[in-house]
């Protein structure tokens, strides 16, 4: 086996498509690493819990743990729930805690990857982004910071040729997708797609394909694409460079 278990933390949904959608990713990041063992656990809603994995590694004998949380944003998950479950591993077990996956110039690439997928779908040139307006849509957050590096994503969208981005809520944070898409008709751009910033379906992502009626296209989840299996694993590796010290950044 290859370095520490890597176990991805997943929120988890009622909605089928959701758990699908990580094990499809996470089959994806196997694939990019043979010899790793990758993990996954749900906070809440899908089976297996993030409990119920750690006590089985621990059973079996494992040491040592990198705990990604497969979160865009540094919110409430990221700062409570997650660091409250490992709290309560098994004592054997060395688990380090990576870092949530935004922001990341490979997050963009998967954004940019549906919006161009989804063009080609509507029968639109990769040229046609230049006169596109995008709702770059999240499930939203009452954190200030999940929210800013939201606006900060939307702004980085928009250096890559796209000829105006909006950021929006699913919830908990103004403006609704529906709103955004909108305010991109009033200023006159020929069409508008809303870009999912999620990375699996489920109800939040229904509320933002809901608000996306009026928009010409719409862009899949994130979902499985190959850029975010390679995030996935670039976290993996800062966590293990940070636990091994300066040694590790230079070897």
């Amino acid at each position: 086996m290859y370095g520490p278990v890597l176990l991805v933390i997943a929120h988890g949904s009622r909605d089928p498509r959701h758990a699908a959608t990580v094990h499809a990713l996470v089959r994806r990041v196997r694939s990019l690493r043979p010899g790793l063992r990758v993990e996954t656990g749900f906070l809440d809603f899908n089976a297996p819990s993030v409990p119920r994995v750690l006590e089985r590694l621990a059973f079996e004998g494992v040491r040592e743990v990198v705990a990604l949380p497969l979160l865009l944003t540094r919110a409430f998950h990221a700062k409570a729930d997650i660091p409250a479950v490992l709290a309560q591993a098994p004592p054997q077990l060395d688990i380090r805690l990576a870092d949530v996956l935004g922001p990341s110039p490979l997050l963009l690439s998967t954004v940019e990857r549906r919006l161009q997928e989804a063009l080609y779908e509507a029968g639109l040139a990769p040229a046609d982004k230049r006169s596109t307006g995008v709702v770059l849509a999240s499930a939203g957050s009452t954190d200030p910071e999940a929210i800013a590096v939201i606006a900060d994503v939307a702004r980085e969208l928009r250096h890559t040729g796209w000829c105006a981005v909006r950021p929006a809520f699913a919830s908990a944070a103004l403006p609704r997708t529906e709103d955004a898409v909108r305010e991109l008709r009033a200023s006159g751009v020929r069409r508008v797609a809303v870009a999912p910033y999620v990375i699996a379906p489920g109800f939040l992502p229904d509320r933002i394909a809901r608000g996306a009626q009026d928009a010409d296209v719409l862009a899949d989840v994130l979902g499985a694409a190959p850029e975010l299996a390679r995030l996935l694993l670039v976290r993996y590796e800062e966590a293990r460079a940070r636990a091994a010290g300066p040694a590790a950044l230079t070897a």
